[in-house]
């Protein structure tokens, strides 16, 4: 018999460890390709530590081809369609070469990008935050203001410069805001020019309360160091519109400002709208095996997929890296098990608990259901990403350990022009280099 093709889209958390799994579990029985545009698995929860300074962007961006296990090939390219009849995966390479991956199974796991909201100028002056090449523009970004604040004499211009808006105060919003604080504050205190000028961060949202996803505990407790970092909090409040001078906030006033950063939330990668397939808000509908309904062949995992979640019936999962992560793993077993080895299995997975990294030895978590702020909780927050994390654990625990005794670098490289990190990472002809 010829040796099975099978092709997973995406290198997110489902896809890679689909892909890692699948080579275990398959020894080399089977064609495996992994469509990806870069060659790493980029652990996105450390994304703002790179933002602020914290961390090397290196320590979070996981080689593919060193960790992946043998029998799996990289293959460097975007998605831009799939042939359900043909069996055929089209794809765009980084020079622009085309190419096509015939599969007999295909695992969809194309996760997702930037959500923008119908706001005036947003796509055009605000920054996303998805990417490793985003949190590298905002590092220099950020580091630029502070720089520029300090060359110039007009207050006004100083303090736009100065003030730093985050729209989204989720988990994402809330660590850049909290991470960003202290960045500014390190950069402000080697200008003494900036000694009588403010540092402004603001937290909008319009939700009631900041991570509202947690305990109202745990949401406290974000809410107070933000407050203690004077980060300015405002719930209910959110940007009517968007000009390179400032933004214009639903509560009718204006700030000036030089630093919109979008972190709303999410949305399934356009690959999945153009499939045809039906849809659960936005997300390719599958069973509780992962297969994609009159389409065997097919699995979906992780953001791509509307994964019913037997945990709460009637609902399906969050898009969260926990789901995700254990999401491609099942999707390699049943997909092993399509061909005899072991028995295929349902998606069902209680969440252990979430973290959310405030900087500094801050944080909140509620490992098992307990809620930990301080100290405590940031031990607990370190120790979850070391063990999550599939590579590089040594260097991103020394970074912390020099991080705590000497100071933050704070330079601006220049290596990411604005151009090229688009807030709608989705659009066509959107590049990220």
């Amino acid at each position: 018999m010829a040796r099975p093709r099978i092709v997973i889209v995406g290198a997110g958390f489902a896809g890679y460890h689909c892909a890692r799994k699948l080579a275990r579990l398959a020894r080399g029985a089977a064609d495996i390709a992994l469509l990806n545009p870069t060659d790493y698995f980029l652990y996105l929860p450390l994304l703002p530590e790179v933002a602020a300074s914290g961390l090397e962007a290196r320590r979070i961006t996981v080689s593919i081809p060193a960790t992946i296990g043998r029998g799996v090939r990289l293959v460097l390219g975007k998605a831009t369609g799939v042939d359900l009849d043909g069996r055929r995966v089209r794809y765009t390479d980084p020079e622009d070469g085309k190419g096509e991956l015939p599969y007999d199974r295909l695992v969809l796991a194309a996760g997702s990008v930037n959500k923008l909201l119908p706001i005036p100028g947003v796509a055009e002056h605000a920054h996303g935050f998805r990417g490793i090449f985003e949190a590298l523009y905002l590092r220099d970004h950020i580091t630029r203001q502070v720089e520029l604040a300090d060359a110039t004499d007009d207050r006004q211009e100083r303090a736009a410069r100065l003030t730093f808006v985050v729209v989204g105060a989720g988990y994402t919003g809330t660590e850049v805001a909290a991470h960003g604080a202290l960045f500014t504050r390190a950069l402000a205190a080697r200008h003494p020019r900036l000694a009588d000028d403010p540092v402004r961060w603001l937290l909008l949202d319009v939700a009631d309360r900041v991570v509202p996803e947690l305990d109202e505990r745990l949401s406290r407790t974000a809410d107070r160091v933000l407050r203690d970092r004077d980060v300015d909090v405002r719930m209910g409040t959110s940007v009517r519109e968007a000009t390179h001078e400032g933004v214009h906030l639903s509560d009718g006033r204006f700030l000036p400002t030089r630093t919109l950063v979008w972190c709303v939330g999410v949305r399934p990668d356009p690959l999945v709208a153009d499939l045809g397939l039906p849809t659960n808000k936005g997300r390719v509908v599958v069973d509780e095996y992962l297969a994609v309904p009159g389409h065997p062949e097919v699995l979906a995992c992780g953001d791509a997929a509307a994964v019913p979640d037997l945990t709460r019936p009637g609902e399906i999962t969050a898009m969260t890296a926990q789901h995700a992560e254990r999401q491609g793993k099942l999707a390699a077993r049943n997909i092993a098990a399509s061909y005899g080895r072991g028995k295929r299995r349902a998606y069902k997975h209680h969440d252990l608990g979430f973290v959310v990294d405030l900087g500094g030895v801050q944080a909140a978590a509620d490992p098992l259901g307990i809620p930990l702020g301080g100290p405590v909780a940031k031990a607990v927050t370190s120790g979850y990403h070391l063990l999550s994390m599939p590579g590089n654990r040594v260097r991103t625990a020394a970074d912390w350990a020099l991080n705590a005794t000497l100071p933050r670098e704070t330079v601006q490289l220049g290596l990411v022009r604005a151009p090229a990190v688009p807030l709608d990472t989705a659009k066509p002809g959107a590049r990220t280099m």
